[in-house]
């Protein structure tokens, strides 16, 4: 019988790049300042809010008046100093902000202390994604979502990161990222524009090697266990400092998975069995 990919198999491997989290580390105290280097972040709050919560609830319907979102779990991986934490919790979410960097979680507990109505949906944690998920298994298959706002493009391992999203998540779970494409164009825009010319954010924030196409997320994702639902382009303008939703997805997008229902063991022993034949394929198909 095969035995299924799970995050604690690739423990060696770590989604977590220490270069990313020293630059983040000196960020720490910066996160809620509106007009400051994540001031983008905040804006983006306008579209990604939205995008969550009306895939959540085409998926589970509404649950109560102004809480939406409640009854469901969701964790906010690489949440910063909760940006996007606080919002999904005042849609009535449990929602668990996770970040290797201590100091932006303690910058988000200071935030979300000062606001009653978070105190009983938003919690947070300095914890890697690939901790969580192994640590006795606390976080296995106990989230209805999980969000990487603006995080992939800083991981360490994608794949590591992948897996580990499909096992905290409960089948039929729901997987949401913005993040940006790997073109020419979002070179110029999101790293000599906005980082060199502009000034948006600090230099040296992004690193154009670790952007991710839409269609290589989606191969991957597909390949570890979810069903690429939707995928919608976003622009930015610096003028402005407003996000909006576009066609193009060749700088920034968000994707909105599903993970798929546990699949039976195959037997790896018999070719004559057609889960094989398929299994066989879609491995050819990623590995080729």
């Amino acid at each position: 019988m095969n035995t299924p990919k799970l995050c604690a198999l690739t423990a060696p491997i770590t989604t977590v790049d220490p270069n990313e989290v020293k630059r983040f580390q000196l960020l720490a105290n910066k996160w809620w300042n509106e007009q400051g280097d994540f001031a983008a972040l905040h804006s983006m709050n306008d579209l990604r809010v939205p995008f969550i919560r009306d895939n959540l609830l085409n998926a589970h319907g509404g649950r109560r008046p102004g809480k939406p979102l409640a009854g469901l779990r969701i964790l906010d991986v690489g949440c910063g100093g909760g940006l996007l934490t606080e919002p999904l919790g005042r849609l009535g979410a449990d929602v668990l902000g996770i970040d290797p960097v201590a100091d932006s979680i303690g910058t988000a507990e200071v935030h979300a202390w000062h606001d009653p109505d978070l105190r009983g949906n938003v919690r947070y944690r300095a914890i890697t994604l690939e901790e969580l998920s192994e640590k006795g298994g606390q976080g296995a298959g106990q989230f209805d979502a999980v969000v990487a706002s603006e995080v992939v493009e800083h991981l360490a391992d994608l794949e590591t990161f992948t897996l580990c999203c499909n096992q905290v998540l409960k089948p039929g779970g729901s997987l949401f990222i913005t993040t940006i494409n790997k073109t020419q164009l979002s070179y110029a825009l999101a790293i000599v524009a906005a980082e060199e010319v502009l000034r948006i954010v600090p230099s040296g924030t992004h690193d154009w090697d670790k952007f991710v196409s839409p269609m290589e997320l989606e191969r991957l994702l597909e390949s570890n266990g979810f069903h690429v639902e939707s995928i919608r382009g976003m622009l930015y303008n610096p003028l402005s400092g407003a996000w909006s939703w576009t066609e193009s997805t060749s700088i920034n997008y968000a994707l909105h998975a599903v993970k798929l229902e546990e699949e039976p063991n195959l037997d790896e022993d018999d070719p004559e069995d057609p889960t094989v034949i398929v299994a066989q394929a879609k491995a050819r198909r990623w590995y080729n």
